[in-house]
């Protein structure tokens, strides 16, 4: 009898386990309840808009899923055969091997593995294949996410870009309800919830409520770095200063610099620094060695004082440091990099130059992943429509567009990787932020002025007018891109989902001068961000005349590495003669006296 009471089945939680677990639920209630109150006070002081609006999309599937009948019909028979194919081997696996000896009358049987008929690099952990019912689970779930895609792709009678956003919207549902984004379907979870005793989801919890204090999906360690200090490192001073920009000049690394400087535009939709991250990464630092005198422009984050800044203001403004630099160092023309928004606009005074007949000002121009032509900008166009557009003027109704509705749409690009990862790995496991450089930068926004930002998505993404010669006016000059015969010099990701190969490709066409087309290994940042040191990825060149991006393919020679070899041979290919670096080439030494040290107030303002 005694042995009877003090017997505890197997599996039963002790005392001591289950008020660990209540604990940890009720601290988990506790925070949630503080997390409340804190909003709650917040939105009595100040009305915080929703970053993003994802119901957007939702709203229009009920009139897009009217269509869907006969695809659904269609799509059935592939549901069922992909369905059968996959009960039948999961059935097979998880049937014991005497069970089937029995039945057929033979030797035992070697157990059936789990098939394997799909492959995701979010289900590659062993925990997903190990236990048949979580290998069922993901294998349920990518069979029926390409069958809801399929579905999507048959559809008749809808408009092309409607079909777009179908399928934008679809994959974006499809990811979010991915198993691996909650506890109860994650091995990998259930297993540190164990291991941990629940510590991770008290920490995961706190991560959450502390993004959703500040609207804002956290990705690295927000104190691992600080500018100045171990990022944006290269010495240099703020030499001029106007209410839209800092001109910063950077130090040279050797006493002979090539006479023509390069001064380098950044996109104002984020931080100049993703081009000077750190010492290893720095295309500053490294353009400096190879004897260039660098400048960077380092854009204000817009305030209510830019409620009227419009796209003639910031091309007004390069032609502004383009001038300050030949004036300072008197010299008849610059070499210039435009990246991303700022090529564009680059563009666009290039031709606002040579229609004034002032084009010998700028010698060569570089594009890093720039788009001068929209009609194949991709998934960003999904994003300027009447709604989105709404949506825009009320979130800048007090003059600029929060810098976290612009992050947060590009992370909605790419979802999986810049949403979804992180809410594993930092809700669910509760794991601590790394500390990465490239995520600091992607996670330091800036505010874009909200006029500005309204009128280039009408304007260009949404009407295409840039390539429309005179149809868009700067300083009251009609503009037209065919006037353009400074040498340039074009670089594309070729994975880039900001600004696709096919759209960059067109700046080709959309210009008379002489350019190199450059085809970059990796996307929008890594492509362009790609230090020789690192010998990562590869570029694509083909000297030979090629109409198409097709012709250009199929005829391009790869390299290993780096492109920025070939891009520093070019250059200099455009202006050998040297001076000595003295004088005005030294920040601060010129009649443009140091106002304070890089990366300056203008990168640090919030």
């Amino acid at each position: 009898m005694s042995a009877e009471k003090d017997f505890t089945p197997p599996g039963l939680p002790t005392l001591e386990e289950m008020q660990h677990w209540t604990w940890v639920f009720g601290r988990a209630q506790q925070m949630m309840l503080e997390h409340a109150a804190t909003m709650a006070q917040q939105m009595a002081q100040k009305d915080l808009p929703a970053l993003t609006d994802p119901a957007t999309f939702q709203a229009k599937l009920p009139a897009w899923m009217g269509s869907m009948p006969q695809a659904m019909l269609d799509a059935q028979a592939d549901m069922w055969r992909d369905g059968m194919t996959l009960w039948q081997g999961f059935i097979g696996a998880m049937t014991p091997p005497a069970l089937i000896a029995e039945h057929e009358g033979g030797p035992p049987a070697t157990p059936t593995q789990v098939p394997e008929l799909r492959s995701d690099r979010r289900f590659a952990a062993r925990q997903w294949h190990d236990n048949p019912v979580y290998a069922l689970i993901q294998q349920s779930y990518l069979m029926v996410s390409e069958q809801m895609l399929r579905v999507a792709d048959r559809l008749e009678g809808l408009e092309p870009k409607q079909k777009e956003k179908l399928r934008f919207a679809l994959k974006g549902m499809i990811d979010a309800s991915s198993p691996a984004n909650f506890a109860l379907t994650n091995p990998l979870v259930m297993e540190k919830m164990v291991e941990s005793k629940g510590e991770n989801l008290l920490k995961g919890l706190d991560h959450m409520l502390s993004d959703m204090r500040k609207g804002q999906l956290t990705h690295t360690d927000p104190n691992a770095f600080e500018l100045g200090r171990n990022i944006a490192v290269t010495p240099g001073k703020v030499v001029y200063e106007s209410p839209l920009f800092q001109l910063i000049q950077y130090a040279p690394a050797t006493d002979e610099v090539v006479e023509t400087p390069l001064v380098i535009f950044p996109p104002w939709i984020n931080r100049f620094y993703i081009l000077d991250l750190n010492p290893q990464k720095s295309f500053v630092k490294w353009a400096t060695e190879q004897g260039i005198t660098v400048f960077m422009v380092s854009w204000k984050s817009a305030d209510e004082s830019m409620a009227e800044v419009i796209w003639d203001d910031y091309v007004k403004a390069q032609i502004e440091a383009i001038d300050t630099v030949r004036d300072l160092l008197e010299v008849p023309s610059v070499h210039t990099i435009g990246y991303c928004v700022a090529g564009t606009t680059l563009a666009a005074t290039l031709a606002l130059l040579a229609k004034r007949g002032e084009a010998e000002r700028v010698k060569s121009v570089t594009f890093f992943t720039a788009q001068v032509d929209f009609e194949k900008a991709g998934d960003l166009t999904l994003f300027v429509d009447d709604e989105q557009l709404a949506l825009i003027e009320q979130l800048g109704s007090s003059g600029y567009l929060d810098g976290r509705y612009m992050a947060a749409t590009f992370n909605l690009l790419r979802g999986r990787d810049l949403i979804w990862n992180y809410v594993i790995n930092n809700y669910l496991l509760g794991e601590d932020y790394p500390p990465f450089d490239l995520l600091h930068w992607n996670g330091d926004t800036t505010n874009l002025p909200a006029k500005w930002h309204k009128s280039y998505l009408k304007d260009l993404y949404r009407d295409n007018r840039l390539v429309q010669p005179g149809s868009l006016s700067i300083d009251g000059t009609p503009i037209d891109l065919r006037l353009i015969q400074t040498p340039a010099y074009i670089q594309a990701g070729r994975e880039d989902h900001i600004a696709p190969l096919e759209s960059v490709w067109r700046l080709n066409e959309a210009l008379s001068g002489p350019t190199r087309f450059v085809l970059a290994g990796s996307g929008h940042i890594a492509g362009v961000v790609n230090p020789p040191s690192a010998q990562k990825y590869q570029y694509w060149t083909n000297d030979a005349p090629a109409n198409s991006l097709e012709h250009f393919v199929a005829g391009a020679k790869e390299t290993k590495g780096s492109w920025w070899p070939d891009w520093i041979e070019w250059l200099k290919a455009h202006d050998p003669k040297t001076v000595k670096a003295k004088g005005a080439r030294v920040p601060g030494q010129g009649k443009l006296k140091a106002i304070e040290d890089a990366p300056g107030r203008y990168v640090k303002a919030r």
